[in-house]
């Protein structure tokens, strides 16, 4: 373990600070590449303009004509939490405008899995839809798409993964990462593509003469959305006075939603969309499942942060597609009722439970099989891969990520397929390490081992693949020899990254409140900080007595921590890295340190 502490450029934190940025807030937003206030402007105007995204104006004319033409639609989503959002937006979003048949479908983690694949084609085929709409999925999806149109369906794909050397034969694609994009946003996730199509869509109509003109954005050429309210919908092809144009910006909430839980990098844009949700979500602005999500999760919607949809809601959401049908989690974010939307977020927290205890049994398995492919005394091979008959595949991505982040190594885990006449097969699912680019690595295993991997796609930390039994092996070993390649010894060094030590007077529960409220998650890190303490006392706590509780002298001033899932003792002088948190006991709030790690 290392703790560096990042670098903090001087002359921008000042320039921070003097346009009249918090001096803490100006350091650690200085030290994540911010140079000027501006840049820290969330409003709807600083949004990218969705003219930049290829294929954009193509998919609004198709979306038009179709909903002109009365055609029926259906959305093709996928079974995370992006997917699930991304659905939701859709569907919303499409009836919001003026569409009168829209529908939607979710392919089975077992039995479909990922993607537009030929049988889920023919499915939305035969519910009678014309157009079918992918979302958080179909760039890989070359069959699938060439099956829906030899069936006549026209086919719009929106998707934010990586596509393969092959695009599919759409009829329109929106994807800021297929060749030829240049919209700077390269990390948006899927439900933000799908929000970036309903405002290009909505342009159109506008242009069109359904929508009134006059209520046109006023926000520059960012197309965001409008504060003009609307009447209730009419067909969008039907003659007759244009309307007021709707409000697309309630669907921000579930948009924020997906981009925090698909744990894609926070850039400008993507902090903005999620920013614009918190702000509605706090104000109680918000669809009757988010706000009963946040009850069965305990948490409190008015002082909203990242963290909840990272650990409260969005996991939640992925236990349904895990575990269940993900139809739950999308029912759930689509329902208009109160009650109905309690019920089905009572069922999503049973089975989030569910979920967790079927990973706590695979976790300690896996890694007990990690820890056996090397000696007490030596280091973890370059990459792990790990299988057990008896694992759950729903599961096997959460277990990779909890053993990487155990002994900081690309890892994969599989278990055996459950979808019926595939039980030769192994799903895996991977998570990575700065430095080691997981799907390009599957990439380069493919290439030199034709015929071991029979599917695969991802990103760069997260990635999944199919192996048939006999070749785990060979894919073990493959995987681990790309990892030698690549991977040197700083690399397979965990680091923390910290903001340095933190001044005693920062050490208040009003200033962890202002913290919280601003937008952390992947690429623009919740900050964390680090200094050498002096530690008085130390014990195991928990039902399992699995976490560290520490008090300890920080500066001068007694203050507590705790090092959750941590067992081993700390010595009575050691550098730390925490994260400020609040604790609350019978009215009375405390400042306490989240210990990150430490360096011994």
């Amino acid at each position: 373990m290392k703790i560096i502490a990042r670098d903090i450029p001087p002359r921008a934190a000042w320039a921070l600070e003097q346009a009249g940025v918090h001096p803490l807030l100006a350091r650690l937003y200085a030290a994540r590449g911010v140079r000027a206030k501006d840049e820290l402007d969330d409003g709807l105007g600083r949004l990218l303009p969705p003219s930049g995204l290829k294929g954009i104006d193509a998919a609004a004319r198709l979306l038009a004509d179709a909903m002109a033409q009365n055609k029926r639609l259906c959305i093709v989503a996928d079974y995370d939490c992006d997917g699930a959002t991304a659905c939701a937006v859709g569907v919303r979003g499409l009836r919001l405008l003026g569409a009168t048949h829209v529908d939607y479908l979710v392919p089975d983690r077992v039995t479909d899995g990922y993607g537009l694949t030929a049988s889920i084609a023919r499915r939305v085929a035969e519910r009678g839809a014309d157009v079918l709409i992918t979302v958080d999925n179909g760039i890989a999806s070359v069959e699938g798409v060439a099956e829906a149109k030899a069936l006549g369906l026209q086919v719009l794909v929106t998707d934010h993964h990586l596509p393969g050397p092959e695009l599919p034969a759409a009829d329109a694609i929106v994807n800021p990462n297929q060749p030829g994009c240049t919209f700077e946003s390269k990390s948006m996730a899927g439900v933000g593509v799908m929000f970036y199509v309903l405002l290009a869509l909505r342009a159109e109509l506008r242009a069109r003469g359904v929508f009134d003109a006059s209520s046109a954005p006023g926000t520059g050429s960012a197309g965001a959305p409008s504060p003009a309210g609307g009447s209730e919908p009419r067909e969008a092809g039907s003659v007759g006075a244009p309307r007021p144009q709707p409000k697309l910006d309630p669907l921000l909430t579930l948009v924020a939603l997906g981009t925090v839980a698909d744990v894609v990098k926070l850039d400008a844009n993507n902090r903005r969309l999620v920013a614009q949700g918190l702000k509605r979500i706090r104000a109680g602005q918000m669809p009757a499942g988010v706000a009963a999500l946040f009850t069965a999760a305990g948490r409190k919607a008015p002082v909203a942060t990242t963290f909840d949809f990272g650990f409260a809601l969005g996991p939640r959401i992925n236990a349904a597609g895990r575990l269940a049908d993900m139809t739950l989690g999308i029912e759930c974010l689509l329902t208009d009722d109160a009650g109905r939307a309690a019920e089905l977020a009572a069922t999503l927290d049973g089975i989030n439970r569910e979920r967790r205890e079927i990973e706590g049994g695979m976790r300690d398995q896996a890694l007990l099989m990690a820890e056996s492919l090397f000696q007490e005394d030596e280091e973890p091979p370059p990459a792990i891969s790990v299988f057990d008959p008896d694992f759950h595949e729903g599961v096997v991505g959460i277990v990779a990520s909890r053993i990487k982040d155990k002994l900081h190594r690309p890892t994969f885990v599989f278990a055996a397929s459950s979808a019926p006449g595939k039980a030769h097969e192994l799903k895996g699912s991977g998570r990575s390490i700065p430095g080691f680019h997981l799907r390009d690595a599957l990439d380069l295993v493919a290439k030199r081992h034709p015929g071991v991997l029979l599917k695969f796609g991802g990103h760069a930390m997260a990635a999944g693949c199919t192996v048939a039994e006999e070749a785990f092996d060979v894919f073990e070993q493959a995987l681990a020899q790309v990892a030698r390649e690549w991977l040197d010894v700083a690399a397979l060094t965990r680091r923390i990254e910290t903001d340095g030590p933190l001044a005693p007077e920062y050490c208040r529960a009003d200033m962890v409140d202002t913290l919280h409220r601003e937008v952390w998650g992947q690429g623009f890190a919740p900050p964390t900080f680090s200094e050498e303490v002096q530690v008085l006392s130390q014990r195991l706590v928990g039902e399992g007595k699995n976490h560290l509780s520490i008090k300890l002298i920080h500066q001068g001033n007694p203050i507590d921590a705790i090092w959750f899932s941590h067992t081993e003792p700390l010595p009575t002088r050691v550098l730390l890295a925490f994260r400020l948190d609040v604790n609350e006991w019978k009215g009375e709030r405390k400042v306490q340190f989240l210990v990150e790690g430490a360096q011994l």
